[in-house]
């Protein structure tokens, strides 16, 4: 499943205290790639301090536990490893209690030059190349097999991915199969606004910059619509730290964003999954160069129609589940609307998670 080189021995791995407080820890590693690069990447986990299998009374609002038939017959080991979103790192602990609720152990990986990972004199967000990420993906469940019971089996790990980490957790199960037993992508980057077309003229017009200077800032509109509609600092109701998730993002450079078309590209031309896939987006769009209230409930990034087309090149088993007033991420929507997308998470899970749903 993994290589050697890249997971820790069992008992190496040292975790210490999260910044989201006393329920999370975090574990900071290396993975090296085949070329032999190595990228620091972070790995986070919830562990509730309260009774076990309990946590904290559930207030209005909040992600509902999934059906008790969650916990009819679970496995020795089951996991959840999440993906965030590019210039963004993991922070909703709404969405870790969740899934420790439903008989999962949760972790979320903030991937090299994101978040807890980055460091000085490094690009935030930049990666030249979305396989960059395969290594420390693979090594973050390596270290989460590593946690199992000597001589139990190796866990049942369901792989979460919003926005760009939907694509990259896409396009790391096309060349992992048999590795994740379930695909979970949250408003996935899978194409470009508009038309495939437009995914083919800037992927021809970026090509020659790309490769000749990756590291280039391309100029473009900056909008901060979804962080003024997510920060408490702004109209949301989520603490975000601004140097892990900038209200405005990273620099886009020609490198990243030639590497988001071709994933792209790779999708389009199907990638035959395996496994059950479980699509969540918002009922609409919201585009544009000035503030529209709805873009207080509605995906004021992705274009939900070319999203919902493309995840039919994803696999043979996809679920689409469109979340009237979601939000690009639809797990920090307005209470009522994330209560909606955790209750249907819940039923795809007792659908596919409990019921032997991945590979054989």
């Amino acid at each position: 499943m993994t290589s050697d080189s890249a997971v820790p021995a069992r008992g190496t791995t040292e975790w210490h205290a999260d910044i989201l407080g006393a329920d999370f820890e975090a574990c900071a590693f290396q993975a090296r790639d085949p070329e032999g690069v190595a990228r620091t990447a972070t790995l986070v986990r919830h562990v509730p301090r309260g009774a076990a299998g309990s946590g904290p009374e559930l207030r209005p609002g909040d992600a509902p536990p999934a059906d008790e038939a969650l916990h009819a017959a679970p496995p020795p080991f089951r996991a959840v490893l999440f993906l965030h979103g590019w210039s963004d790192y993991f922070f909703n602990t709404e969405l870790a209690e969740f899934w420790t609720r439903s008989g999962f152990h949760f972790f979320a990986l903030d991937l090299h030059n994101h978040g807890r990972s980055l460091r000085p004199d490094t690009h935030g967000g930049y990666v030249a190349d979305l396989a960059d990420y395969d290594a420390e993906i693979t090594a973050a469940i390596g270290i989460i097999g590593s946690l199992r019971q000597e001589g139990t089996p190796l866990p049942a790990v369901t792989l979460m991915g919003h926005s760009t980490g939907g694509l990259v957790a896409a396009l790391w199960a096309s060349r992992h199969p048999g590795v994740a037993s379930q695909l979970i992508l949250n408003s996935p980057w899978l194409e470009m606004h508009g038309s495939p077309a437009v995914r083919r003229a800037a992927r021809t017009l970026l090509g020659p910059l790309a490769r000749l200077r990756p590291e280039s800032v391309i100029r473009l509109p900056e909008r901060g619509f979804y962080w003024r509609s997510i920060s408490s600092s702004a109209e949301g109701e989520w603490t975000l730290n601004d140097e892990f998730r900038p209200p405005r993002a990273f620099p886009v450079r020609a490198g990243w964003l030639s590497a988001v078309l071709d994933g792209q590209a790779r999708v389009a031309r199907g990638l035959n999954l395996d496994v059950p896939v479980l699509v969540l987006i918002s009922g609409a769009s919201a585009n544009g160069m000035v503030w529209k209230e709805s873009m207080r409930s509605t995906d004021a990034v992705l274009d939900v129609n070319m999203i919902a087309l493309r995840s039919l090149s994803l696999g043979r088993t996809v679920t689409l589940e469109r979340i009237d007033g979601a939000l690009h991420d639809v797990f920090l929507s307005a209470p009522r609307v994330r209560k909606d997308a955790y209750t249907r998470l819940a039923r795809w899970i007792r659908a596919y998670a409990l019921d032997g749903g991945g590979p054989r």
